[in-house]
């Protein structure tokens, strides 16, 4: 699980505005310790169970970026994306989350514009750096957040259990 320290003074920066970002996995425990670590850097994390439910969100909640994990049930993550891709009309960032990262599955990801592929398990450190940038490129000025917690790589997020 990952686990935050407030720093002292007792309050998170937020990023102006706050950004809304999709965690789909079908993994709860990582999908709700992925949106409890966003939280805490002051983002809005919305949470889908997997690819089919976080399309629904898209198409109904203005979401800066989705944190897709590839293999999750009704659509894998790139299915999903290529179906926002196809439905949406503007930009979205989408970073991709895989613990199976071959020569394949990256060319099928960087074909469908991800922004990004992050090996599992994930360290705070690194989805943290990987969304302010794609943030960043997509919005202009990168979001303020915080440092995460354990040091400059954070905690890990814990391994998919099934």
């Amino acid at each position: 699980m990952v686990t935050e320290t407030r720093p002292s003074g007792g309050h998170n920066p937020m990023p102006l505005p706050p950004f809304t970002v999709v965690v789909a996995d079908d993994d709860r425990g990582t999908r709700e310790a992925l949106a409890e670590f966003l939280q805490n850097q002051g983002f809005r994390p919305v949470l889908a169970a997997d690819g089919g439910e976080a399309v629904e969100i898209v198409q109904v909640e203005l979401v800066h970026l989705v944190l897709f994990d590839m293999h999750m049930p009704r659509l894998t993550g790139l299915e999903a994306l290529t179906l926002l891709r196809n439905t949406l009309d503007r930009v979205l960032p989408a970073v991709l989350m895989t613990a199976d990262a071959t020569t394949e599955l990256l060319r099928q990801a960087y074909s469908a514009q991800v922004y990004s592929v992050i090996p599992k398990p994930v360290k705070a450190s690194v989805v943290l750096h990987t969304l302010t940038r794609a943030l960043s490129q997509v919005y202009g000025a990168p979001p303020k957040t915080t440092p995460p917690a354990g040091g400059p790589t954070g905690p890990p997020v814990p391994p998919d259990r099934g």
